[in-house]
Protein backbone atom coordinates (compact mmCIF):
# COMPACT_ATOMS: atom_id res chain seq x y z
CA UNK A 1 0.00 0.00 0.00
CA UNK A 2 1.35 3.41 -0.91
CA UNK A 3 0.05 6.60 0.68
CA UNK A 4 0.37 9.95 -1.05
CA UNK A 5 -0.91 13.46 -0.53
CA UNK A 6 -4.65 13.95 -0.79
CA UNK A 7 -5.69 15.49 -4.06
CA UNK A 8 -5.42 19.24 -3.83
CA UNK A 9 -8.29 21.57 -4.58
CA UNK A 10 -8.00 24.23 -7.24
CA UNK A 11 -10.33 27.10 -7.92
CA UNK A 12 -13.10 26.54 -10.44
CA UNK A 13 -13.69 29.32 -12.97
CA UNK A 14 -15.80 32.02 -11.39
CA UNK A 15 -15.73 30.36 -7.98
CA UNK A 16 -14.50 32.08 -4.87
CA UNK A 17 -15.09 29.18 -2.52
CA UNK A 18 -12.24 26.94 -3.64
CA UNK A 19 -8.60 27.71 -2.99
CA UNK A 20 -5.47 25.96 -4.15
CA UNK A 21 -3.77 23.67 -1.65
CA UNK A 22 -1.19 22.25 -4.06
CA UNK A 23 2.51 22.65 -3.47
CA UNK A 24 4.80 23.18 -6.44
CA UNK A 25 5.69 19.65 -7.55
CA UNK A 26 9.08 18.94 -9.10
CA UNK A 27 10.55 22.23 -7.91
CA UNK A 28 13.48 20.93 -5.88
CA UNK A 29 16.15 18.30 -6.45
CA UNK A 30 18.69 16.44 -4.32
CA UNK A 31 21.04 19.40 -3.93
CA UNK A 32 18.17 21.76 -3.07
CA UNK A 33 16.90 19.47 -0.32
CA UNK A 34 20.47 18.90 0.85
CA UNK A 35 20.94 22.66 1.33
CA UNK A 36 17.72 22.88 3.34
CA UNK A 37 18.99 20.08 5.58
CA UNK A 38 22.49 21.55 5.97
CA UNK A 39 20.91 24.91 6.76
CA UNK A 40 18.88 23.35 9.57
CA UNK A 41 22.16 22.08 11.02
CA UNK A 42 23.66 25.59 10.75
CA UNK A 43 27.23 24.19 10.51
CA UNK A 44 29.08 27.24 11.84
CA UNK A 45 26.58 27.66 14.68
CA UNK A 46 26.86 23.98 15.54
CA UNK A 47 30.65 24.09 15.68
CA UNK A 48 30.99 27.44 17.46
CA UNK A 49 28.20 26.73 19.94
CA UNK A 50 28.74 23.04 20.68
CA UNK A 51 32.48 22.39 20.36
CA UNK A 52 33.60 24.16 23.56
CA UNK A 53 30.78 22.58 25.58
CA UNK A 54 31.38 19.09 24.19
CA UNK A 55 35.11 19.33 24.92
CA UNK A 56 34.92 21.01 28.33
CA UNK A 57 31.86 19.26 29.78
CA UNK A 58 31.87 16.08 27.71
CA UNK A 59 34.66 13.74 26.68
CA UNK A 60 37.39 16.24 25.84
CA UNK A 61 39.59 15.16 22.94
CA UNK A 62 37.14 12.32 22.24
CA UNK A 63 34.38 14.72 21.12
CA UNK A 64 35.11 14.16 17.39
CA UNK A 65 34.50 10.44 17.90
CA UNK A 66 31.10 11.17 19.44
CA UNK A 67 29.97 12.74 16.17
CA UNK A 68 30.89 9.57 14.28
CA UNK A 69 29.10 7.37 16.84
CA UNK A 70 25.91 9.42 16.52
CA UNK A 71 26.35 9.47 12.74
CA UNK A 72 26.37 5.66 12.72
CA UNK A 73 23.22 5.58 14.89
CA UNK A 74 21.42 7.99 12.56
CA UNK A 75 22.52 6.07 9.45
CA UNK A 76 20.99 2.92 10.97
CA UNK A 77 17.82 4.91 11.71
CA UNK A 78 17.82 6.28 8.16
CA UNK A 79 17.63 2.77 6.68
CA UNK A 80 14.06 2.30 7.90
CA UNK A 81 13.24 5.97 7.38
CA UNK A 82 14.14 5.72 3.68
CA UNK A 83 12.21 2.45 3.31
CA UNK A 84 9.09 4.23 4.60
CA UNK A 85 9.67 7.25 2.36
CA UNK A 86 9.31 4.95 -0.67
CA UNK A 87 5.92 3.68 0.51
CA UNK A 88 4.44 6.70 2.27
CA UNK A 89 4.83 9.82 0.14
CA UNK A 90 3.81 13.04 1.86
CA UNK A 91 5.25 16.30 3.13
CA UNK A 92 4.49 15.29 6.73
CA UNK A 93 7.40 12.85 7.25
CA UNK A 94 7.18 11.63 10.88
CA UNK A 95 3.47 12.35 11.09
CA UNK A 96 2.72 10.43 7.92
CA UNK A 97 4.89 7.43 8.82
CA UNK A 98 3.52 7.06 12.33
CA UNK A 99 -0.03 7.50 11.02
CA UNK A 100 0.48 4.81 8.39
CA UNK A 101 1.63 2.37 11.07
CA UNK A 102 -0.38 3.24 14.18
CA UNK A 103 -3.36 5.26 12.99
CA UNK A 104 -4.38 8.92 12.95
CA UNK A 105 -4.50 9.43 16.74
CA UNK A 106 -0.90 8.35 17.41
CA UNK A 107 0.15 10.07 14.19
CA UNK A 108 -1.41 13.34 15.36
CA UNK A 109 0.51 13.06 18.63
CA UNK A 110 3.71 12.61 16.62
CA UNK A 111 2.84 15.63 14.48
CA UNK A 112 2.41 17.84 17.52
CA UNK A 113 5.75 16.60 18.87
CA UNK A 114 7.37 17.50 15.55
CA UNK A 115 5.84 20.97 15.68
CA UNK A 116 7.11 21.31 19.26
CA UNK A 117 10.63 20.25 18.29
CA UNK A 118 10.92 22.43 15.18
CA UNK A 119 9.19 25.46 16.70
CA UNK A 120 11.30 25.46 19.86
CA UNK A 121 14.59 24.94 18.07
CA UNK A 122 13.72 27.80 15.70
CA UNK A 123 12.84 30.03 18.67
CA UNK A 124 16.14 29.03 20.28
CA UNK A 125 17.98 30.06 17.13
CA UNK A 126 16.19 33.42 17.17
CA UNK A 127 17.59 33.98 20.66
CA UNK A 128 21.17 33.24 19.64
CA UNK A 129 20.68 35.12 16.38
CA UNK A 130 19.43 38.23 18.19
CA UNK A 131 22.35 38.12 20.59
CA UNK A 132 24.91 37.62 17.82
CA UNK A 133 23.41 40.30 15.59
CA UNK A 134 23.18 42.87 18.39
CA UNK A 135 26.77 42.00 19.29
CA UNK A 136 27.90 42.74 15.73
CA UNK A 137 26.07 46.07 15.77
CA UNK A 138 27.58 46.91 19.16
CA UNK A 139 31.07 46.42 17.71
CA UNK A 140 30.13 49.13 15.20
CA UNK A 141 28.91 51.44 17.96
CA UNK A 142 25.20 50.73 17.46
CA UNK A 143 23.30 49.52 20.52
CA UNK A 144 20.02 47.66 20.03
CA UNK A 145 18.23 45.09 22.19
CA UNK A 146 18.61 41.49 20.98
CA UNK A 147 14.90 41.08 20.28
CA UNK A 148 14.79 43.90 17.72
CA UNK A 149 16.87 42.19 14.99
CA UNK A 150 15.02 38.95 15.82
CA UNK A 151 11.66 40.65 15.25
CA UNK A 152 12.75 42.31 11.99
CA UNK A 153 14.12 39.00 10.75
CA UNK A 154 10.84 37.22 11.53
CA UNK A 155 9.13 39.58 9.10
CA UNK A 156 11.76 38.94 6.43
CA UNK A 157 11.57 35.16 6.87
CA UNK A 158 7.78 35.36 6.60
CA UNK A 159 8.09 37.08 3.22
CA UNK A 160 10.67 34.57 1.98
CA UNK A 161 8.59 31.63 3.23
CA UNK A 162 5.60 32.85 1.21
CA UNK A 163 7.57 32.78 -2.03
CA UNK A 164 8.57 29.79 -4.13
CA UNK A 165 10.83 27.17 -2.59
CA UNK A 166 13.47 27.50 -5.33
CA UNK A 167 14.27 31.02 -4.11
CA UNK A 168 14.66 29.77 -0.54
CA UNK A 169 16.98 26.99 -1.69
CA UNK A 170 19.17 29.47 -3.59
CA UNK A 171 19.46 31.81 -0.60
CA UNK A 172 20.38 28.92 1.66
CA UNK A 173 22.90 27.56 -0.83
CA UNK A 174 24.86 30.83 -0.69
CA UNK A 175 24.72 31.17 3.10
CA UNK A 176 25.61 27.54 3.81
CA UNK A 177 28.36 27.57 1.19
CA UNK A 178 30.10 30.52 2.83
CA UNK A 179 30.03 29.15 6.38
CA UNK A 180 31.17 25.71 5.29
CA UNK A 181 33.97 27.29 3.24
CA UNK A 182 35.56 29.15 6.16
CA UNK A 183 35.40 26.07 8.40
CA UNK A 184 36.94 23.86 5.73
CA UNK A 185 39.59 26.47 5.08
CA UNK A 186 40.55 26.29 8.76
CA UNK A 187 40.33 22.50 8.89
CA UNK A 188 42.52 21.83 5.89
CA UNK A 189 45.02 24.49 6.99
CA UNK A 190 45.50 22.67 10.30
CA UNK A 191 45.59 19.29 8.53
CA UNK A 192 48.25 20.32 6.00
CA UNK A 193 50.24 21.98 8.76
CA UNK A 194 50.34 18.67 10.58
CA UNK A 195 48.23 19.75 13.52
CA UNK A 196 49.26 21.77 16.55
CA UNK A 197 51.79 21.17 19.34
CA UNK A 198 51.00 17.44 19.52
CA UNK A 199 50.50 16.76 15.85
CA UNK A 200 47.60 14.76 14.40
CA UNK A 201 46.68 12.15 17.01
CA UNK A 202 43.91 9.97 15.59
CA UNK A 203 43.72 7.63 18.59
CA UNK A 204 43.27 10.53 21.04
CA UNK A 205 39.96 11.42 19.37
CA UNK A 206 38.63 8.24 17.78
CA UNK A 207 39.82 5.31 19.91
CA UNK A 208 36.94 3.69 21.89
CA UNK A 209 38.53 4.60 25.22
CA UNK A 210 38.85 8.25 24.11
CA UNK A 211 35.19 8.43 23.07
CA UNK A 212 34.09 6.82 26.37
CA UNK A 213 36.23 9.10 28.56
CA UNK A 214 34.86 11.89 30.75
CA UNK A 215 31.13 12.44 30.25
CA UNK A 216 30.45 11.01 26.77
CA UNK A 217 26.71 11.53 27.19
CA UNK A 218 27.14 15.29 27.04
CA UNK A 219 29.18 15.11 23.83
CA UNK A 220 26.69 12.68 22.30
CA UNK A 221 23.82 15.05 23.10
CA UNK A 222 25.52 17.86 21.19
CA UNK A 223 26.26 15.45 18.35
CA UNK A 224 22.55 14.60 18.17
CA UNK A 225 21.76 18.31 18.06
CA UNK A 226 24.11 18.67 15.09
CA UNK A 227 21.99 16.13 13.19
CA UNK A 228 18.79 18.05 13.89
CA UNK A 229 16.73 18.49 10.74
CA UNK A 230 18.15 15.78 8.47
CA UNK A 231 14.72 14.13 8.45
CA UNK A 232 13.34 17.16 6.59
CA UNK A 233 14.46 15.38 3.41
CA UNK A 234 11.07 13.64 3.49
CA UNK A 235 9.14 16.83 4.33
CA UNK A 236 9.87 18.12 0.81
CA UNK A 237 8.82 14.90 -0.96
CA UNK A 238 5.69 16.57 -2.42
CA UNK A 239 7.91 19.15 -4.12
CA UNK A 240 10.81 16.88 -5.01
CA UNK A 241 11.88 15.79 -8.47
CA UNK A 242 11.42 12.00 -8.52
CA UNK A 243 10.75 11.72 -4.76
CA UNK A 244 11.48 7.97 -4.63
CA UNK A 245 15.13 8.58 -5.50
CA UNK A 246 15.56 12.18 -4.32
CA UNK A 247 14.53 11.62 -0.68
CA UNK A 248 16.72 8.53 -0.26
CA UNK A 249 19.79 10.14 -1.82
CA UNK A 250 19.35 13.41 0.07
CA UNK A 251 18.89 11.55 3.38
CA UNK A 252 22.03 9.43 3.13
CA UNK A 253 24.06 12.31 1.70
CA UNK A 254 23.00 14.70 4.46
CA UNK A 255 23.69 12.24 7.30
CA UNK A 256 27.07 11.26 5.89
CA UNK A 257 28.18 14.81 5.15
CA UNK A 258 27.04 16.16 8.52
CA UNK A 259 28.70 13.41 10.57
CA UNK A 260 32.00 13.53 8.68
CA UNK A 261 32.08 17.34 8.51
CA UNK A 262 31.44 17.94 12.21
CA UNK A 263 33.81 15.15 13.20
CA UNK A 264 36.59 16.49 10.95
CA UNK A 265 36.33 20.13 12.02
CA UNK A 266 36.12 19.18 15.72
CA UNK A 267 39.17 16.93 15.28
CA UNK A 268 41.08 19.80 13.71
CA UNK A 269 40.18 21.99 16.70
CA UNK A 270 41.46 19.28 19.05
CA UNK A 271 44.61 18.99 16.93
CA UNK A 272 45.10 22.77 16.93
CA UNK A 273 45.11 22.93 20.74
CA UNK A 274 46.51 19.46 21.35
CA UNK A 275 44.58 16.56 22.95
CA UNK A 276 46.11 17.19 26.37
CA UNK A 277 45.26 20.93 26.32
CA UNK A 278 41.90 21.10 24.57
CA UNK A 279 39.81 20.68 27.74
CA UNK A 280 41.60 23.57 29.45
CA UNK A 281 41.25 25.74 26.34
CA UNK A 282 37.52 25.02 26.07
CA UNK A 283 37.02 25.65 29.79
CA UNK A 284 38.86 28.97 29.58
CA UNK A 285 36.66 30.06 26.67
CA UNK A 286 33.52 29.23 28.64
CA UNK A 287 34.77 31.04 31.75
CA UNK A 288 35.63 34.13 29.73
CA UNK A 289 31.97 34.61 28.83
CA UNK A 290 32.77 34.36 25.12
CA UNK A 291 32.57 30.67 24.24
CA UNK A 292 32.92 31.51 20.55
CA UNK A 293 36.59 32.35 21.14
CA UNK A 294 37.32 28.60 21.31
CA UNK A 295 36.65 28.41 17.56
CA UNK A 296 37.02 32.00 16.36
CA UNK A 297 40.37 32.41 18.15
CA UNK A 298 42.16 29.68 16.15
CA UNK A 299 40.64 30.98 12.90
CA UNK A 300 41.99 34.47 13.64
CA UNK A 301 45.38 33.04 14.59
CA UNK A 302 45.56 31.07 11.36
CA UNK A 303 44.34 33.75 8.93
CA UNK A 304 44.33 37.13 10.66
CA UNK A 305 41.72 39.59 12.05
CA UNK A 306 39.68 39.68 8.83
CA UNK A 307 38.80 36.02 9.32
CA UNK A 308 37.44 36.73 12.80
CA UNK A 309 35.16 39.50 11.49
CA UNK A 310 34.05 37.28 8.61
CA UNK A 311 33.33 34.39 10.97
CA UNK A 312 31.27 36.69 13.18
CA UNK A 313 29.15 37.78 10.23
CA UNK A 314 28.81 34.21 8.99
CA UNK A 315 27.68 33.10 12.44
CA UNK A 316 24.72 35.45 12.03
CA UNK A 317 24.00 34.24 8.49
CA UNK A 318 24.38 30.63 9.67
CA UNK A 319 21.63 31.17 12.20
CA UNK A 320 19.53 32.94 9.58
CA UNK A 321 19.85 29.96 7.24
CA UNK A 322 18.76 27.60 10.00
CA UNK A 323 15.78 29.80 10.86
CA UNK A 324 14.65 29.84 7.21
CA UNK A 325 15.03 26.06 6.93
CA UNK A 326 12.92 25.38 10.03
CA UNK A 327 10.33 27.95 8.92
CA UNK A 328 9.87 26.02 5.67
CA UNK A 329 9.77 22.67 7.45
CA UNK A 330 7.12 23.76 9.98
CA UNK A 331 5.00 25.25 7.19
CA UNK A 332 4.87 21.92 5.42
CA UNK A 333 3.95 20.03 8.57
CA UNK A 334 1.02 22.40 9.13
CA UNK A 335 0.03 22.12 5.48
CA UNK A 336 0.06 18.31 5.66
CA UNK A 337 -2.03 18.26 8.87
CA UNK A 338 -4.61 20.56 7.29
CA UNK A 339 -4.81 18.45 4.11
CA UNK A 340 -5.54 15.38 6.24
CA UNK A 341 -8.26 17.18 8.19
CA UNK A 342 -6.39 17.34 11.50
CA UNK A 343 -6.31 21.14 11.35
CA UNK A 344 -8.64 23.72 9.77
CA UNK A 345 -8.70 23.44 5.98
CA UNK A 346 -7.75 27.11 5.56
CA UNK A 347 -4.21 26.27 6.76
CA UNK A 348 -3.69 24.11 3.65
CA UNK A 349 -4.15 27.05 1.27
CA UNK A 350 -1.24 27.93 -0.98
CA UNK A 351 -0.61 31.16 -2.85
CA UNK A 352 0.28 31.94 -6.46
CA UNK A 353 3.84 30.70 -5.80
CA UNK A 354 2.35 27.37 -4.63
CA UNK A 355 3.88 28.06 -1.20
CA UNK A 356 1.90 27.28 2.01
CA UNK A 357 1.20 30.94 2.76
CA UNK A 358 -1.48 30.41 5.41
CA UNK A 359 0.76 28.00 7.32
CA UNK A 360 3.63 30.47 7.02
CA UNK A 361 1.65 33.15 8.85
CA UNK A 362 0.75 30.75 11.66
CA UNK A 363 4.38 29.67 12.00
CA UNK A 364 5.58 33.27 12.24
CA UNK A 365 2.99 34.10 14.91
CA UNK A 366 4.00 31.03 16.95
CA UNK A 367 7.67 32.03 16.71
CA UNK A 368 6.85 35.51 17.97
CA UNK A 369 4.81 34.12 20.87
CA UNK A 370 7.64 31.79 21.92
CA UNK A 371 10.26 34.54 21.83
CA UNK A 372 8.15 37.35 23.34
CA UNK A 373 8.17 36.24 27.03
CA UNK A 374 11.98 36.14 27.12
CA UNK A 375 12.13 39.63 25.62
CA UNK A 376 9.45 41.10 27.91
CA UNK A 377 11.05 39.61 31.04
CA UNK A 378 14.51 40.79 30.04
CA UNK A 379 16.01 37.28 30.18
CA UNK A 380 19.36 36.41 28.66
CA UNK A 381 18.58 35.07 25.15
CA UNK A 382 21.50 32.63 25.15
CA UNK A 383 21.40 31.27 28.70
CA UNK A 384 17.61 30.88 28.72
CA UNK A 385 15.86 30.99 25.32
CA UNK A 386 18.60 29.25 23.35
CA UNK A 387 19.67 26.80 26.05
CA UNK A 388 16.22 25.78 27.31
CA UNK A 389 14.51 25.36 23.97
CA UNK A 390 17.48 23.58 22.34
CA UNK A 391 17.36 20.90 25.03
CA UNK A 392 13.59 20.55 24.75
CA UNK A 393 13.80 20.23 20.97
CA UNK A 394 16.40 17.45 21.16
CA UNK A 395 14.32 15.49 23.71
CA UNK A 396 11.18 15.76 21.56
CA UNK A 397 13.04 14.83 18.41
CA UNK A 398 14.54 11.69 19.94
CA UNK A 399 11.06 10.48 20.91
CA UNK A 400 9.96 11.11 17.32
CA UNK A 401 12.94 9.15 15.97
CA UNK A 402 11.97 6.20 18.17
CA UNK A 403 8.30 6.36 17.12
CA UNK A 404 9.36 6.55 13.48
CA UNK A 405 11.62 3.49 13.77
CA UNK A 406 8.88 1.49 15.49
CA UNK A 407 6.41 2.57 12.81
CA UNK A 408 8.63 1.03 10.12
CA UNK A 409 8.44 -2.36 11.84
CA UNK A 410 4.69 -2.12 12.46
CA UNK A 411 3.84 -0.89 8.95
CA UNK A 412 5.75 -3.53 7.01
CA UNK A 413 4.57 -6.35 9.30
CA UNK A 414 0.90 -5.30 9.11
CA UNK A 415 0.75 -4.53 5.41
CA UNK A 416 2.90 -7.55 4.52
CA UNK A 417 4.77 -5.32 2.09
CA UNK A 418 7.75 -7.08 0.50
CA UNK A 419 11.04 -5.74 1.74
CA UNK A 420 14.45 -6.74 3.00
CA UNK A 421 14.59 -7.77 6.65
CA UNK A 422 17.53 -5.43 7.25
CA UNK A 423 15.56 -2.41 6.02
CA UNK A 424 12.18 -3.22 7.54
CA UNK A 425 13.00 -5.06 10.78
CA UNK A 426 16.62 -5.38 11.91
CA UNK A 427 17.80 -1.81 11.33
CA UNK A 428 14.63 -0.16 12.75
CA UNK A 429 14.69 -2.34 15.91
CA UNK A 430 18.40 -1.68 16.40
CA UNK A 431 17.86 2.04 15.83
CA UNK A 432 15.03 2.10 18.40
CA UNK A 433 17.29 0.53 21.04
CA UNK A 434 20.19 2.89 20.30
CA UNK A 435 17.92 5.94 20.29
CA UNK A 436 16.43 4.88 23.64
CA UNK A 437 19.96 4.83 25.04
CA UNK A 438 20.70 8.29 23.64
CA UNK A 439 17.40 9.62 25.04
CA UNK A 440 18.35 8.24 28.46
CA UNK A 441 21.66 10.09 28.30
CA UNK A 442 19.91 13.34 27.36
CA UNK A 443 17.24 13.12 30.07
CA UNK A 444 19.67 12.07 32.82
CA UNK A 445 21.94 15.03 32.00
CA UNK A 446 19.15 17.47 31.12
CA UNK A 447 19.55 19.91 34.03
CA UNK A 448 23.25 20.47 33.34
CA UNK A 449 22.68 20.51 29.58
CA UNK A 450 20.21 23.40 29.71
CA UNK A 451 22.09 25.20 32.49
CA UNK A 452 18.87 25.71 34.44
CA UNK A 453 17.26 24.54 37.66
CA UNK A 454 15.72 21.11 38.25
CA UNK A 455 12.26 22.69 38.19
CA UNK A 456 12.96 24.23 34.77
CA UNK A 457 14.28 20.92 33.44
CA UNK A 458 11.22 19.01 34.66
CA UNK A 459 8.86 21.64 33.26
CA UNK A 460 10.48 21.48 29.84
CA UNK A 461 10.57 17.68 29.72
CA UNK A 462 6.91 17.41 30.78
CA UNK A 463 6.03 19.40 27.64
CA UNK A 464 7.03 16.38 25.50
CA UNK A 465 4.34 13.91 26.69
CA UNK A 466 1.90 16.80 27.22
CA UNK A 467 2.07 17.92 23.57
CA UNK A 468 1.85 14.34 22.36
CA UNK A 469 -1.30 13.79 24.44
CA UNK A 470 -2.73 17.12 23.24
CA UNK A 471 -2.33 16.01 19.63
CA UNK A 472 -4.08 12.70 20.35
CA UNK A 473 -6.99 14.44 22.12
CA UNK A 474 -7.45 16.98 19.33
CA UNK A 475 -7.53 14.18 16.78
CA UNK A 476 -10.15 12.29 18.83
CA UNK A 477 -12.32 15.41 18.86
CA UNK A 478 -11.90 15.90 15.11
CA UNK A 479 -12.92 12.31 14.42
CA UNK A 480 -15.99 12.67 16.64
CA UNK A 481 -17.04 15.81 14.77
CA UNK A 482 -16.62 14.02 11.43
CA UNK A 483 -18.74 11.08 12.60
CA UNK A 484 -21.41 13.41 14.02
CA UNK A 485 -21.67 15.32 10.74
CA UNK A 486 -21.70 12.21 8.55
CA UNK A 487 -25.43 11.40 8.99
CA UNK A 488 -26.36 15.00 8.19
CA UNK A 489 -24.25 14.91 5.04
CA UNK A 490 -25.85 11.65 3.95
CA UNK A 491 -29.37 12.98 4.64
Amino acid sequence: MSISNPESRTAEPGSRQEHSTALRAGSIGVLGILFFVLSAQAPLTGIVGAAPLAAALGNGAGAPGAYLVVGIVIVIFAVGFVAMSRKVQTNGAFYAYVTAAFGRKVGAGAAWLALLAYSTVQAAMYGLYGAAFSGLLASAGITVPWWLPALVTMAGVQVLGSMNIELGARVLAVLVGLEVAILLMFGFAVLFKGGGPEGLNIAASFAPEAIASGAPGVAIMFAVASMFGFESTAIYSAEAKDPHKTVARATYLSVGIIAVFFSFITWMLVSFYGPSHVVDAAGAALESGDATSFVIGPIVEMFGPWAGITAGVLLVTSLLAGIIAFHNGINRYLHSLALRGSMPAVIARTNRHRAPAAAAWIQTVVAALLVAPFALLGLDPVLTLFSWFSGLAVAALLVLYMLSSLSVVAYFRREKVPGQQWQTLIAPVLASALLAWVLYLVVSNFTSLIGGSTETAVGLLVAVPALFLAGVLVEIRVERQVRASAPALVG
